[in-house]
């Protein structure tokens, strides 16, 4: 066997569209567990000092695991899209590659809104311990960064939705 017949079977359609979901829910995925980390550090030492401030951390603690949540879904629908759940369907290369680029908004915003989205909500945690009042304030501004990441997921599905073989 060739080298090119060998990259030819490992860049076939069908791998190009798993390439796609698999990135989709790793690196969404990374984001939401760097989020949710950064968040949870800050939230521990909030809570060393008043622990009744739990259930206000934990929702701001949350607030960037969706990101993981959206990479899922969309390598979900990917998956049942291409047949993996029943009749797999050929792909070609270029369908493959579609599945693929429809994958990328996801991945990456998900990735870099999740971290973007624990910063914030870690400054939120700090806001919290200061005034526990201000909690909404504190949610909303993380759930700011949450707009991005659903205008992402959105991009991602519709071409998969509306795909055709």
């Amino acid at each position: 066997m060739t080298f090119a017949e060998i990259l030819e079977k490992i860049l076939s359609g069908q791998n190009l569209a798993l390439l796609g979901a698999a990135l989709a829910a790793t690196l969404a995925g990374i984001g939401s567990a760097k989020g949710v980390g950064i968040v949870g550090e800050a939230s521990s030492a909030m809570l060393q000092e008043d622990p009744s401030k739990f259930g206000k951390a934990l929702l701001l603690q949350a607030l960037p695991g969706t990101q993981g949540i959206y990479g899922l879904v969309a390598a979900f629908m990917i998956i049942y899209k291409i047949g993996l759940l029943g009749d797999p369907i050929e792909l070609t290369v270029a369908q493959g590659s579609y599945f693929l680029m429809a994958a990328l908004p996801i991945a990456l915003v998900g990735l870099f809104s999740g971290i973007a989205q624990g910063r914030v909500a870690a400054a939120g945690i700090s806001l919290v311990s200061k005034r526990p009042a201000e909690s909404i304030k504190a949610v909303t501004s993380a759930a700011l960064v949450e707009t991005y990441a659903i205008f992402a997921l959105l991009v991602t599905l519709l071409p998969i939705f509306f795909f055709q073989a």
